[in-house]
């Protein structure tokens, strides 16, 4: 369903890098989940920002990963726009699986009964294969596709059957390892599937992009290792950074989105941390307070004061802040609200956990409390609630601005872009590697990989067979 364009497609951006690094006359195709007030989705606006800062026209297609009871219709698309009107576009379009698809035999056997074994990664992939292409889209006119998570990619599949066009994956984390961790808290039916099969099915459909992006060091170590003969790239994201500001503010913050992990962090420092330093002013942000009052309805309540919800503007939100709280236990790829903390310049209490994937040592950054017990988080969060200085002087600021900035961004993405579409030749094939769509099943894998992915592989073709 094609949405028109964004009011946010009107602002101003920076001058281009530079004239041998632009795309003007480019049309750049984001496929992505339709979430809000994630990770993704911050990652994602900086991805059309930067698109549009390089002079490429930006598309976006918005997937939901529910059944919705027609593309672009529901509670869930009316939520999802009212909160991503960030996403700086010139055109939104929008779709989804149907309710009339769950009716089918095929979509019940061969994705809600994996899913009722806890086989997430097939489930999202078996409703990507049924979302209609949005009325309106022109794939003539798209010079590169970005797609964000592989299960987009039978979406994007579909597109290619029209005209042959890049593919650049953006992979986020190792989505096997997410959808294990909230296995862990929903009830499923034995027998459970395991971690090694949803991996399978990750690599079978991340090997086919043409180049895979990684956001963080340990994710790109890990695919690069199963996938050897794919294309790897290693691209810290571009944040929109928190303001800094002159007069810091009196509370402990802690801001978290509704997932498995962030309830799990959540619910450990609520029950082990705060009791110990029970006077620290705390405000909870995000929209982690529906995780926690599902979860553990007796938490919630006792804690519900210090939950805000949702916040529409978190910089002045941040201006309330003395200390960021960062006590992550659990969870798998870049924390993109680490990245946000870092540009604060605010003093930051937090796990090494928090820091996973940057390839850096956080104790060396002066305005770090690192504690990975309850008894050190606490110690750590009344001294840093004395703590005073210069945010903009901040060792995690200046490491934000090396690392995450806009700049350096735009620089290896435009890279990067403008490489794809040059070697696209003229009769549409693609050089680097094979047409997503014709992708050959016996490319050369590691052995590990191989190991996992075969035995996936053989179930699904002896699946098709019965069809």
């Amino acid at each position: 369903m094609p949405v028109g364009k964004g009011v946010a497609a009107r602002r101003a951006y920076p001058e281009k890098l530079g004239d041998a690094l632009t795309l003007s006359g480019k049309t750049v195709a984001l496929v992505y989940p339709a979430w809000h007030s994630c990770g993704t989705h911050q990652v994602l606006v900086g991805q059309t920002r930067t698109y549009r800062r390089l002079g490429a026209k930006v598309i976006s297609i918005a997937l939901m990963d529910a059944i919705t009871p027609s593309s672009g219709r529901g509670a869930r698309w009316r939520d999802y726009r009212s909160k991503s009107r960030d996403l700086a576009v010139d055109q939104r379009h929008e779709t989804s699986a149907r309710f009339s698809d769950f009716l089918t035999t095929a979509l019940l056997k061969d994705g809600w009964w994996p899913l009722i074994h806890g086989d997430q990664a097939t489930w999202l992939l078996e409703l990507a294969r049924r979302a209609p292409l949005p009325a309106g889209l022109n794939v003539d006119e798209i010079d590169l596709i970005h797609a964000n998570h592989f299960f987009v990619l039978p979406l994007v599949e579909r597109m290619l059957e029209k005209r042959r066009v890049p593919v650049l994956l953006d992979t986020h984390d190792i989505q096997a390892r997410q959808y294990e961790l909230r296995n862990r808290a929903e009830f499923f039916i034995p027998p459970y599937t395991r971690y090694d099969e949803m991996l399978a099915v990750e690599l079978d459909w991340t090997r086919r992009a043409d180049v895979c992006v990684h956001i963080n060091a340990e994710e790109h170590a890990t695919f690069s290792r199963l996938l050897p003969t794919s294309r790897h790239e290693l691209i810290y994201p571009s944040i929109a950074p928190a303001s800094s500001h002159e007069a810091i503010g009196s509370r402990a913050m802690l801001v978290a989105s509704n997932n498995a992990a962030n309830y799990l962090s959540v619910r450990w420092f609520l029950k082990n941390v705060l009791p110990r330093a029970p006077q620290t002013p705390v405000s909870i942000l995000g929209d982690i307070d529906k995780g926690v009052k599902r979860n553990d309805r007796k938490l919630y309540e006792k804690h519900r004061d210090l939950f805000k919800g949702r916040v529409g503007d978190i910089q002045a939100a941040y201006a309330d802040a003395a200390v960021v709280l960062l006590p992550t236990t659990e969870g798998h790829g870049l924390s993109i609200k680490t990245v946000e903390a870092m540009s604060t310049g605010l003093p930051l209490v937090a796990t090494s956990m928090a820091f996973r994937g940057m390839g850096i040592d956080p104790a060396r950054l002066r305005n770090v409390f690192i504690a990975d017990d309850a008894i050190a988080f606490a110690t750590a969060m009344l001294r840093a609630m004395g703590e005073r200085g210069d945010p903009i002087a901040s060792d995690t600021r200046a490491l934000y601005e090396e690392r995450f900035s806009s700049d350096g961004y735009a620089s290896r993405l435009g890279e990067i872009a403008i490489k794809l579409m040059g070697a696209v030749s003229k009769d549409g094939s693609l050089s680097p590697r094979r047409s997503l769509a014709r992708y050959d099943e016996q490319e050369r894998l590691s052995e590990t990989t191989r190991n996992q992915i075969a035995p996936v592989l053989s179930k699904r073709r002896q699946i098709s067979k019965a069809r």
